[in-house]
């Protein structure tokens, strides 16, 4: 079984191993999962990160394994209008909903309250099977246009 105890940051070499892991698995410090070539792999990483979309990880062997997001049941709200986008928006996270924001839409986990509350403000609202990647938050080092 590959054993991957650490991230890479900024790496664009080679990839082994590719891993299909839902959100719920990604936000784990220790996972068994499989990987794309049906290959065993462990994880044990530090508590509290949230394995992203596109990630790269060293195994102990030194090859690289990349995480990759797999579709899952999400609903998804759409929006032309900028204010009621943005206020969904606001009272979603101000339920500290984990939220994936593109440009017009929202998407998060299923729940019936929420989507009560998004079509309640217009939203056209779908459920259907996709990548959950949410927001990791400001004092996370994934920014967009910020290196550390």
């Amino acid at each position: 079984m590959l054993k991957v105890y650490q991230t890479l940051h900024h790496y664009h070499g080679p990839v082994h191993h590719q891993v299909v892991l839902s959100y719920e698995l990604r936000k784990k410090a220790r996972i068994k999962a499989q990987t794309e070539t049906k290959q065993d792999i462990g994880f044990f990483l530090e508590r509290g990160q949230v394995l992203q979309n596109g990630q790269m990880l060293e195994a102990d062997n030194g090859e690289v394994v990349e995480i990759k997001s797999a579709d899952e049941l999400v609903t998804t709200a759409y929006s032309d209008d900028p204010l009621m986008f943005a206020k969904v928006c606001y009272h979603l996270g101000n339920r500290h909903t984990p939220l994936q924001i593109g440009e017009g839409w929202v998407r998060f986990q299923p729940d019936h309250v929420l989507q009560d509350l998004v079509e309640l403000y217009g939203l056209r609202v779908e459920q259907h099977q996709g990548p959950f990647d949410p927001e990791t938050g400001a004092y996370h080092s994934h920014l967009p246009g910020h290196s550390h």
